[in-house]
């Protein structure tokens, strides 16, 4: 299983607008020539950022800026803004194991548990991971 390019987008994007928000007027095209990406993708990944409130976008001359400091935007908080995660879970089953079969009458109720761990695992550790941290790190 791999999730979209959106994450990692997302982050390179933030980065950009926490370097360069003080110096220059930020817009979607500055950022697409950074990530090198079509300026369409970067604007629909601007609205997810800004309904999550991680970036504040102003019309026409005004630019992006981070609407939180970067030690405050956790990988997890840019992960749910632009992830889709159906019924809130990374993990999907097949829909219909044969009831039949020993395994498959329990599988879902057997992995389920193990599935909730590794989730919550990765969870946990995209919140204790920061924008400033490789912000500190990159730049």
């Amino acid at each position: 299983m791999q999730f979209s390019c959106r994450f990692t987008i997302s982050i390179h994007m933030l980065l950009v607008i926490a370097t360069f928000q003080k110096n220059m007027t930020l817009s979607s095209t500055v950022l697409a020539e950074s990530v090198n990406v079509n300026p369409v993708e970067i604007r629909r990944i601007m609205l997810l950022l800004s309904d999550a409130g991680l970036i504040d976008v102003k019309k026409g001359r005004g630019g992006i800026r981070l609407a939180k400091n970067p030690e405050d935007i956790t990988f997890f908080d840019v992960f749910r803004a632009v992830e889709s995660l159906e019924n809130g879970g990374l993990f999907h089953f097949h829909e219909k194991p044969n009831q039949a079969c020993p395994v498959g009458k329990k599988i879902h109720q057997t992995l389920l548990p193990k599935l909730r761990e590794i989730q919550d695992a990765m969870e946990a550790k995209m919140a204790e991971m920061t924008l400033a941290d490789v912000l500190a790190a990159n730049c």
